[in-house]
């Protein structure tokens, strides 16, 4: 049979960063609720977070960067609302900043969470930050934690 290996949720050692847009602040305080209160289930202390707010979505990866080129946090979380305008601005800012999340997460060999909306309508985002179809915050906070129990368990990079 395989060895199979999976991360476990729970406690870690550590600290944890998350960047947060300010821009649909209704939505992203909900994305940053969820991922505050997952993280307290989940027995990290507030004393392992810190929080960073930045004006928009475009700006999260630069965040994000200094966060994990730091050395000092286990993983970055990332939240965020673009709701589609009259425009096809919101493709340009998901495509680049999903592009820059994942490269930076690559080239740190560091769990960094995408918890970045990409939503069609303000009812949409809603849904998706506590309502009908749960919150992206808590999503990403569950996916980092899950990633630093794995990458613990994983080969070491040379």
């Amino acid at each position: 049979m395989a060895n199979i290996l999976e991360g476990q949720l729970g406690p870690i050692e550590g600290r944890i960063a998350i960047v947060v847009s300010r821009y649909n602040h209704s939505i992203t305080q909900r994305l940053l609720d969820g991922a505050l209160s997952t993280l307290e289930k989940n027995k990290v202390s507030e004393e392992q977070v810190d929080a960073a707010w930045v004006p928009g979505a475009w700006e999260l990866p630069v965040a994000a960067q200094r966060f994990a080129e730091s050395d000092e946090y286990r993983a970055v979380i990332c939240l965020g609302a673009v709701i589609k305008g009259e425009t096809s601005h919101d493709e340009h800012i998901n495509r680049q900043v999903a592009e820059s999340l994942g490269q930076l997460a690559l080239d740190n060999d560091l769990p960094i969470a995408f918890g970045l909306l990409t939503c069609g309508t303000l009812e949409q985002a809603l849904n998706r930050a506590g309502g009908t179809v749960g919150n992206k915050g808590e999503e990403a906070t569950l996916a980092a934690l899950e990633m630093v129990s794995l990458l613990e368990r994983l080969p070491a990079l040379e």
